[in-house]
């Protein structure tokens, strides 16, 4: 694994994308402070730049480093929810403009998942993450899953449980403003 590591790490800080395991489903990814490999991100998926993404992080200091503020309602839920969630905030700090929501708030999520954990500790930044599918194509649960084509638009495919058969399934995302109130947006 540390293997893998290191040679994710040298792509993402060169401004490569990498196609990488997370704690749901498999994910295309790169700096999310890197403008230009956002953009790239945008053309591999063929999605609308209007549609905001999201970034993983590996703790909760690095969130606290990522959001101007985090509603205290978000510690609650972090903690007590089972299922990987996703946080909508308001104001992320250091994540490339072209990433975030025109109403300026943008997802993120404390990772649980090992490879992930020690992926983003290494690149010492929060890291972009978008389901590796075709936007309006059918998700990939699995490696097996994803397309060709997504395959051959990154700059390196991790090679770390590309055998798992185990359907993932996307994050629970929820949006929250700077009073706490609570907006389901995908369960």
């Amino acid at each position: 694994m540390r293997e893998e590591i290191l040679k994710a790490v040298a792509i993402l800080k060169n401004g490569g994308i990498i196609l990488y395991p997370t704690d749901t489903v498999w994910g295309i990814g790169c700096d999310a402070s890197n403008v230009s490999a956002i953009k790239k991100v945008y053309e591999i998926k063929k999605r609308n730049e209007a549609k905001s993404l999201i970034a993983l992080v590996d703790n909760e200091t690095r969130l606290e480093r990522t959001v101007e503020k985090v509603p205290d309602v978000a510690w609650d839920l972090i903690e007590f929810t089972e299922k990987p969630l996703t946080i909508i905030y308001d104001n992320p700090i250091g994540i490339a403009s072209n990433a975030i929501n025109n109403d300026k708030s943008f997802g993120i999520r404390i990772v649980k998942d090992k490879f992930c954990k020690e992926l983003i500790r290494n690149l010492n930044k929060a890291l972009i993450s978008t389901s590796a599918n075709i936007s309006g194509d059918k998700q990939a649960n699995s490696f097996a899953e994803i397309s060709e084509e997504i395959k051959n638009s990154v700059d390196h495919i991790v090679n770390l449980r590309q055998d798992e058969t185990e359907q993932k399934q996307s994050s629970m995302i929820i949006k929250l403003d700077a009073s706490g109130l609570i907006n389901i947006i995908r369960q």
